[in-house]
């Protein structure tokens, strides 16, 4: 049984650079019939443009494995730290305006 679990383990690499992350405000995802393919954007307020900082491309599978992982991550910050609070009125995009948001 020990020698199974040791053939089924993956080491994942993580380099300088990707270990310092990308902030991101907005995601947009699109999906096709084979894939969906996630953007993440950084908005600037009062910038005219906003920037593709990384895109993510998964199929169904994956994706939804993503969701029930980002579900089971969210439940147990909740459960520590108290609900996040979403402003209703802003829809999808992060609150823009006001001196310090993003």
């Amino acid at each position: 049984m020990e020698d199974l679990k040791q053939s089924n383990e993956i080491q994942i690499e993580l380099s300088d650079e990707i270990a310092q992350g990308t902030y991101s405000n907005l995601a947009i995802i699109s999906h096709s019939s084979s894939e969906f393919v996630i953007d993440f954007v950084r908005i600037v307020p009062g910038a005219p443009k906003a920037k593709v900082k990384s895109r993510i491309i998964l199929t169904p599978e994956h994706a939804k494995r993503l969701w029930m992982a980002l579900k089971d991550n969210i439940d147990k910050f909740e459960q520590q730290n108290g609900s996040i609070r979403l402003q209703s009125d802003q829809g999808f995009l992060p609150p823009l305006g006001g001196i310090g948001q993003a």
